[in-house]
């Protein structure tokens, strides 16, 4: 077991947790109380430096993709999941239907969502970018206000324009 790190990054949407080892982002996540927050002695590894570098570069408006190695624990349906939200272009979305359809069974659509929510690197694993098939955004564990903003974020990134919803 690789060792876990962890330290703190101020975005414009608030303060995230980033976790990770010498290998790979393990965690990504919204801290909105101090009790999400890791008790005891943070640390920084190369990758989460890396991390924390491409995140100040994608909320100026400069890194559309990210490199940093990513990791999560999951079943094999849920690395599908996780690996298809990764193919999910900047600036656009899909529904939680498109994203079964992309894993070949358009059942899965509640497995895929619940996969969906329980994402632990946000932003870098764009599940952010899953709306529902009427165009609504709905669910996100970082709250609502952070998915409208993610998303118009990326659209005025990419097409110049101020709004999307």
């Amino acid at each position: 077991m690789n060792e876990l790190y962890y330290t703190y990054y101020e975005s414009p949407i608030g303060l995230l947790k980033i976790g990770g080892t010498d290998n790979y982002i393990a965690e990504l996540s919204f801290i909105d109380t101090p009790e999400q927050m890791v008790h005891g002695e943070p640390g920084i590894s190369d990758i989460i430096h890396q991390c924390t570098e491409e995140l100040i570069e994608f909320f100026s408006g400069r890194r559309r993709q990210f490199t940093v190695p990513v990791h999560q624990e999951g079943t094999d349906f849920q690395k599908r999941v996780w690996s298809e939200l990764l193919e999910i272009p900047y600036g656009k979305t899909i529904s939680y239907l498109d994203l079964a359809k992309r894993l070949g069974d358009p059942k899965v659509v509640r497995a895929a969502a619940s996969t969906n929510g329980k994402n632990k690197i946000a932003i870098i694993v764009p599940c952010h970018r899953v709306i529902g098939s009427d165009k609504n955004l709905t669910g996100y564990s970082g709250g609502l206000w952070r998915k409208k903003w993610l998303l118009q974020h990326e659209f005025r990134v990419t097409n110049g324009v101020q709004t999307l919803f």
